[in-house]
């Protein structure tokens, strides 16, 4: 919780659907004041899903976010006036999408598969205001991951511990995430998990200002 943010909305909170450290670090350092809920929903399941229906993975982002932010809003519908925001990220490689690992086996293994490739990172945020969608943003991000071999992957990952399995290929760019890479184009804030120069646009709009000059 942040109530002495740099920024805030007239009347209305922001709410986070969301337990991830990082996004929330995002806010935080942005100045803008928050709360967050997080929700448990089965992202592998609703994913699984939407694959076998043939829905694009950019729309499976969105949706998943939308599902975040609608079961924050539901669980939190007394604070009928308030944004509340979910957020997901889908890796996209050659070889199909890419999910978080369950252990660090798999970190490894889809570390090694990615070496020396490129893939997209699909950020997707949306926006939910009085049970309804307000707002969504998509952004696709371009990594080339450098070539790697096995002895370097097991140093990576006994050096990041539990860290590997937060994210699809267990790489995080504001860390040791770094070593893997040789190139990116993209968003640097939207590849952390969170759209947030769209985001802070959206919300001036919505009458967002420094505390003490709101209206």
């Amino acid at each position: 919780m942040t109530p002495n943010g740099f920024t805030a909305l007239p009347q209305a909170d922001l709410i986070l659907a969301s337990s991830s450290v990082t996004r929330r670090q995002m806010l935080v350092r942005a100045g803008v004041s928050h709360t967050y809920h997080p929700v448990s929903v089965d992202e592998g399941a609703m994913r699984d899903a939407a694959l076998a229906d043939g829905m694009p993975p950019a729309d499976i982002a969105v949706m998943l976010a939308e599902v975040k932010a609608a079961a924050a809003s539901q669980q939190r519908s007394a604070d009928r006036t308030a944004y509340v925001l979910g957020c997901d990220q889908i890796l996209l490689a050659d070889h199909g999408l890419v999910n978080k690992p369950s252990d660090l086996a798999m970190a490894r293994d889809q570390l090694l598969a990615l070496s020396g490739t490129t893939h997209h990172l699909l950020t997707a945020a949306v926006l939910f205001r009085d049970g309804q969608r307000i707002w969504h943003h998509l952004a696709t991000a371009r990594l080339t991951m450098r070539v790697f071999d096995a002895e370097f992957v097991d140093a990576y990952l006994a050096a990041l511990g539990d860290d590997a399995l937060i994210s699809p290929a267990s790489y995080q760019i504001e860390g040791l995430g770094a070593q893997l890479l040789a190139g990116i184009d993209g968003c640097h804030y939207s590849i952390l998990g969170l759209p947030l120069l769209e985001l802070l646009a959206f919300l001036r709009e919505h009458g967002m200002a420094p505390r003490g000059t709101a209206p």
